[in-house]
């Protein structure tokens, strides 16, 4: 990647009623070198998932966290966990 040609960069955080960080404003320069840099990038259209798609991936989230608990089977670190999503 090429770093943006922005110097400085005024970032201003957006937090809610309860003071916590909900996003970040950047200015308009920025944006629009942002937009340019990752032109050719087209979003990624994910599909719903059906009901009995949720329920299956829970119960074997179940299933696997009683057998890691059991030590029948070791946990995963979070890192791998995130990668997987």
């Amino acid at each position: 990647f090429k770093p943006i040609k922005t110097k400085i960069m005024n970032l201003q955080y957006i937090s809610d009623h309860k003071g916590k960080t909900t996003g970040v404003f950047i200015p308009i320069q920025v944006w629009e070198e942002l937009k340019e840099k990752f032109k050719g990038l087209k979003e990624e259209e994910l599909r719903e998932q059906s009901k009995e798609e949720f329920l299956s991936g829970l119960k074997q989230a179940v299933e696997e966290m009683n057998l890691v608990k059991q030590g029948k089977l070791k946990a995963r670190d979070a890192k791998e966990l995130l990668n997987e999503l």
